[in-house]
């Protein structure tokens, strides 16, 4: 072709033209002083594009669950396998705590505080019971048996406790002496009086016991006047209403109270009921 032909000089301009265009270019995405540009990153390995993901992700599955729940609610039909899995769940969950509520807690175990100074009792040094000790009886004395001393020893005692006097006491004993000899006596004439404890029997009308008081006369019933306290108490009584017995004599004292026919008796066992009286009153 000619070089004058002006098609050619078209072509040539364009081609001059486009290489032009593609060296400025590339100088200026480059430049000779500029640094090449890093590397873009995909789309989706940034992290807040991950999130914002996986936060619909989780939406999109409530507002599906949701959904379901409603539809099953509203509509009756097979239950759908994500409202089935859910109810399993929190069936799971509340047996689990059903299970926890019903357990019971153990124990806490208390440990024996230990004493600053422990003393153990030894076995040989504990003592056992004493046996109830029966009262010593009276050694006779005054030629008395031992039944008779142990009733001039009620009378004694019974004297004492009312506040006697040593010689309400003599007098006590020295008519006990010479009305039954200090022997709690029955009477043959009251058979009801040998049904209690008794020492013998007598035949003196109605009388009974160491006093020989008699039921008649009002000193007291059969089962009173066999017991030696009361009867000894009886005679107690009657002595401290006579006035002035203290300035008598034992034999007048006691005849006070007796009324026996036999006054002088008593006066001959004074002696011996002065000793019983000193004996047992030591």
């Amino acid at each position: 072709m000619h070089p004058d032909d002006p098609s050619d000089q078209k072509l040539t301009e364009a081609r001059s033209t486009t290489r032009t265009s593609g060296a400025t270019s590339t100088e200026r995405t480059i430049g000779r002083h500029r640094a090449p540009e890093p590397p873009r990153r995909a789309l989706l390995s940034s992290t807040p594009v991950r999130v914002a993901l996986a936060t619909g992700v989780t939406c999109c599955l409530g507002l599906a669950a949701v959904a379901t729940v409603r539809a099953t609610e509203d509509t009756p039909g097979p239950v759908q396998p994500l409202a089935e899995a859910l109810t399993d769940r929190a069936a799971i969950a509340d047996e689990r705590a059903s299970r926890s509520l019903d357990r019971d807690v153990a124990p806490a175990r208390v440990l024996p505080t230990p004493s600053a100074s422990p003393t153990p009792t030894p076995t040989a040094t504990r003592k056992a019971p004493k046996k109830p000790v029966k009262p010593r009886r009276p050694r006779p004395v005054a030629g008395l048996d031992q039944a008779q001393m142990d009733n001039a020893k009620i009378i004694v005692d019974v004297g004492q406790e009312l506040k006697m006097p040593r010689r309400a006491l003599v007098v006590a004993l020295a008519t006990a002496m010479q009305e039954s000899n200090l022997y709690n006596l029955a009477s043959d004439v009251l058979p009801e009086s040998t049904r209690y404890p008794h020492q013998g029997s007598g035949s003196d009308h109605d009388s009974v016991g160491l006093f020989q008081q008699r039921p008649s006369s009002g000193w007291g019933t059969v089962a009173e006047l066999m017991r030696p306290s009361y009867a000894a108490r009886a005679f107690y009584t009657a002595l401290s209403e006579i006035p002035g017995w203290q300035d008598m004599s034992v034999t007048a004292a006691a005849q006070a109270v007796q009324i026996s026919a036999y006054p002088d008796a008593y006066a001959r066992h004074e002696d011996r009921a002065t000793a019983v009286a000193a004996a047992l009153t030591v």
